[in-house]
């Protein structure tokens, strides 16, 4: 039972933001990574049968997160051994077009919450960039699907295998597309954006079911990387290892995306190590890591966080009931912990949370120092016995995405929306 609760770690990368613009850049977490959403006009509370459904349709098995440049959805899911890379019409679900790619699952993978692909693609520069549960990674026409190069990060580089699926996003940085490989010698690697040639590959570490975040500590870019026993932190511009901070665990997964503040304040947390509070400066062209805080009993599994003023909202969960947790990031102390969600993802929009738990159940509220308040919550998506709802969702405008191991389907969350 203990391996099936560690195994949910197989999504880690499933969350995306919607973000439209004249050369729309859409990644895991939007455009700074932080899960929260520039938008007004948000209903306040629901109908009890939840807010209009605009569209819904079928589509395959995966956990791959809903990217959106305001026209279109693009996403992956997986069907008759085939990953397939999927373009959506946001307006009504259609199929713009697919690209398939034969991805049989490898030798050791733990079949028992689906075979789909993790990763959340990445729209950037006018391209977009995909890699599958078996590591198989693309860079794709946007307009049309057209493969314009692959890699292959497990076969072509002998990258760390990971037995619950490839689960990281790639990071686009200047003329460059950074993926998380592992190995020796290749733990990291920056490819060409427009050739797919390899433009550098740096360290040994052991990968991890994480995905890279960009942060400027004192006008200098830092890539943060979860690796399997450490948070890893290079240069994006070369790879060089600018620090790093030691977080090993009984089942080498490190995940929860970091959560940075403009303080220089970094939290951190892991499913077996619990949290932490890390104070960065520059002194001398050195990085100074001070560690502020610790608590082991707040571990984030596989889900996100997300700082609002001074404190961290974030839902735990992987052994035992899921709780939500406020927590001052610059002292540690909780400020309360709440039940209501079993394992969720969440987005901040417009002054609240949207929550997506496990089970399928999804909730507005409002989270504070002071209190937790669930305005309302309904039953969006069917949760398929192992299979959970770890899709984060999308929100684009007042349209959210969402997806399960059957369907994918668009809610209108305006305040001027009827029910269904």
């Amino acid at each position: 039972m203990l391996t099936q609760l560690i195994a949910v770690v197989s999504v880690v990368a499933v969350s995306s933001v919607g973000l439209a613009d004249s050369n729309p850049t859409a990644q895991w977490g939007g455009p700074k990574q932080d899960f929260k959403v520039r938008v007004r006009g948000l209903a306040d509370s629901w109908p009890e049968s939840g807010p209009r459904t605009i569209w819904e349709r079928e589509l395959g098995v995966g956990y791959s997160g809903i990217l959106s440049d305001g026209d279109r959805l693009y996403t992956m899911y997986r069907k008759d051994g085939n990953e397939i890379v999927a373009c959506l019409e946001a307006l009504n679900g259609e199929t713009a077009w697919e690209y398939s790619y034969d991805a049989p699952i490898s030798d050791g993978h733990a079949h028992n919450f689906n075979d789909g692909p993790r990763g959340a693609p990445l729209l950037y520069a006018g391209k977009l960039y995909t890699i599958g549960c078996s590591g198989k990674m693309h860079c794709l026409d946007i307009k049309t699907g057209k493969k314009i190069w692959s890699q292959d990060l497990w076969s072509d580089f002998d990258g760390s295998f990971l037995n619950h699926g490839y689960s990281s996003s790639p990071f686009g940085y200047k003329d460059t597309v950074i993926a998380m490989v592992g190995g020796e010698g290749h733990a990291l690697m920056a490819f060409d954006r427009s050739t797919g040639e390899v433009r550098w590959k740096r360290h040994d570490y052991k990968n991890s079911y994480s995905t890279p975040k960009l942060i400027d500590v004192d006008g200098q870019d830092q890539l943060l990387c979860y690796m399997a026993d450490e948070l890893v932190t290079v240069d994006p511009n070369n790879g060089d290892e600018l620090w790093k901070y030691e977080i090993g665990n009984q089942w080498k997964q490190n995940i929860s995306l970091p959560v940075w503040g403009k303080d220089h304040i970094l939290f951190i947390s892991t499913n077996e190590a619990g949290s932490r509070g890390l104070k960065l400066s520059q002194k001398g062209g050195k990085t100074k890591v001070e560690e502020l805080w610790s608590n082991s009993k707040l571990k984030i599994h596989h889900s996100n966080a997300i700082r609002v003023g001074s404190h961290v909202y974030a839902s735990t969960g992987g052994r035992g009931p899921g709780v939500f947790w406020a927590i001052n990031v610059k002292t540690g102390e909780v400020a309360w912990k709440e039940r209501g969600f079993d394992k969720a993802t969440c987005l901040f929009a417009d002054g609240r949370f949207i929550i997506l738990d496990e089970n399928g159940e999804l909730g507005i509220a409002t989270a504070t120092p002071d209190m937790f308040r669930i305005h309302s919550k309904f039953a969006a998506l069917e949760a398929m016995g192992q299979s959970k709802t770890w899709t984060a969702p999308t929100l684009d405008g007042t349209t959210l995405y969402l997806r399960d191991s059957k369907k994918i389907k668009a809610l209108d969350l305006s305040s001027k929306a009827k029910a269904s």
